[in-house]
C-alpha cells in the first residue's frame, strides 16, 4: 500500500539485541545539526532535525513527533541570537509569500495507480541529470487534485522529505494582494526565490490564481495574474520541482494542466485502503482483520483525514480514562460522520436506542451475525434478537 514497507531491507537497519528491528541516527545528521546550530543557521537544524526524526519515525514515532513539535516554534532561540529566515514578503503588507513545512510523520497511503506516479515523478527527479543527457528532459511539476482530506499535502511533505529538500508552501492569503497589480509581482517573488533554495515548491489552492481565463465573472487583472503564474513556471530550469494541488480542477486553466505533466487524481480511499487507515491509525498495525474489515465497510463515504480523525480522538479518550478501544463507539462514530464531518467517539456506554440502530444497521445491511453482533456490543445473544425483532 506504501512505499514505507521497502525502507525496512534497507542497510540503515539493524536487529537489537532482543531481535527488534531499530534503526540508529547516522552520526553526519547528528555533526550537521550541531554545525548548524553553532552557526545559527535555522533554515539547516530544521533540515538536519527533520532528517533525524524521518530516521526515528519506523521504530519511535512518538519521539519523532515530539521533535516535530519542537520544530514548530520557529527557531526563536536562533533568532534571538540574530538569524532570520529571509522570506519574500508582500510589498505593501510585509507579510512573507511562503512558509517552510514540516516533512510529515504520518505514512502515505495511495492506491496502486498513485502510487505508480509518485514513484515515477520521484525516480526522474533523482535521474533528471541521466533524462538530460538523452534529451528526455522535461517539467518536473506534479498536479494534486481531489477533495479535502485525501492527502494532496501529505504527499508534497513525503516527496520533500525523499529528496531531502525543503518544502515551501506558497501563502496565498499574503499573495493575492488587495493592490491586484501587486498580485503578480509576488508571484514573480516566488519563483525567483525557491530554485535558489533547491526546494519543493508547493502551491496549495491553486485554483484560486489559475481560474479560467474565459471566466466572465473575473476582472481583467485576475487573467493577467494566471499569466504570470504560467511564465512564472515556464522560467524555471529542468530541476526545479513544483507541486499544485486544487479541490476544484475543473476551474484550472487548460493551459495550467499543460504545464504540470504528473497528475494524481485522488478520491475517497478504496475498500483497502481504508481498511489499512483504521489499522494503522486506530489499531496501530496491530488490529484484527474482520474488525478492520467492519470498520473499513462502515466508513465507505469517509476520507482518509477522517478515518485518520475519529482513531485518534478515539486513542486520546483511552489514554485520558486509561481504557481500551471501544468499539461500539467507533461504529457509533463512523455511523455519525459524514465527509469532512467527523462525529466524536465518547467512550461512554451507548443509549438502548442507539444500540439497537448499530444492531439494525449492522445486522441488514451489512450481515453481521447475531454472534458477532452480541461481541461487538458486548450483551446477549438474546439482547442481540430483542433488538432486531422491535
Amino acid at each position: 500500500m506504501t512505499y514505507f514497507a521497502s525502507w525496512l531491507t534497507s542497510p540503515q537497519y539493524v536487529k537489537g539485541c532482543e531481535g527488534k528491528i531499530e534503526m540508529h541516527v547516522s552520526p553526519e545528521d547528528i555533526i550537521a545539526l550541531i554545525e548548524a546550530s553553532l552557526e545559527a543557521n535555522y533554515s539547516d537544524v530544521r533540515t538536519a532535525s527533520n532528517k533525524i526524526a524521518k530516521s526515528i519515525s519506523n521504530y519511535d514515532l512518538e519521539s519523532a513527533k515530539k521533535i516535530k513539535s519542537v520544530l514548530r516554534k520557529r527557531g526563536v532561540p536562533l533568532q534571538s541570537s540574530g538569524y532570520i529566515e529571509s522570506l519574500p514578503v508582500d510589498t505593501k503588507s510585509r507579510m512573507p509569500l511562503l512558509e517552510e513545512a514540516q516533512w510529515p510523520v504520518s505514512p502515505l497511503f495511495l492506491n496502486s495507480e498513485a502510487k505508480n506516479v509518485f514513484q515515477t515523478f520521484l525516480a526522474d527527479i533523482i535521474n533528471i541529470d541521466k533524462l538530460i543527457s538523452h534529451g528526455l528532459s522535461g517539467r518536473l511539476n506534479l498536479l494534486l487534485s481531489g477533495p479535502p482530506g485525501t492527502g494532496k499535502t501529505l504527499v508534497a511533505g513525503h516527496i520533500a522529505a525523499q529528496l531531502n529538500r525543503p518544502l515551501y508552501i506558497v501563502r496565498l492569503d499574503s499573495v493575492i494582494s488587495s493592490l491586484l497589480g501587486d498580485t503578480a509581482k509576488n508571484l514573480r517573488q516566488i519563483f525567483d526565490f525557491a530554485p535558489k533554495k533547491n526546494a519543493i515548491l508547493f502551491i496549495d489552492e491553486v485554483d484560486a490564481v489559475a481560474k479560467l481565463r474565459d471566466d466572465r465573472h473575473e476582472l481583467g487583472e485576475l487573467k493577467r495574474v494566471v499569466n504570470t503564474l504560467i511564465q512564472g513556471l515556464d522560467s524555471l530550469d529542468d530541476h526545479a520541482v513544483v507541486i499544485a494541488a486544487t479541490n476544484h480542477s475543473g476551474l484550472l486553466d487548460p493551459a495550467i494542466w499543460r504545464r504540470f505533466p504528473y497528475k494524481i487524481n485522488f478520491d475517497i480511499p478504496d475498500f483497502g485502503m481504508r481498511e489499512s487507515l483504521w489499522n494503522h491509525f486506530l489499531f496501530l498495525d496491530n488490529g484484527e482483520d474482520h474488525i478492520t474489515k467492519l470498520l473499513a465497510k462502515l466508513s465507505d463515504n469517509l476520507s482518509g483525514a477522517d478515518i485518520e480523525s475519529i482513531s485518534i480522538a478515539t486513542r486520546r479518550k483511552c489514554v485520558l480514562t486509561q481504557t481500551d478501544i471501544n468499539l461500539v463507539s467507533v461504529i457509533n462514530a463512523v455511523i455519525g460522520s459524514t465527509l469532512g464531518n467527523t462525529a466524536t467517539p465518547t467512550n461512554d456506554e451507548l443509549s438502548t436506542a442507539e444500540k439497537k440502530n448499530i444492531t439494525c444497521l449492522l445486522h441488514r445491511t451489512h450481515g453481521i451475525t447475531q454472534v458477532d453482533l452480541s461481541k461487538i456490543l458486548n450483551t446477549s445473544r438474546q439482547t442481540i434478537s430483542s433488538y432486531l425483532k422491535e
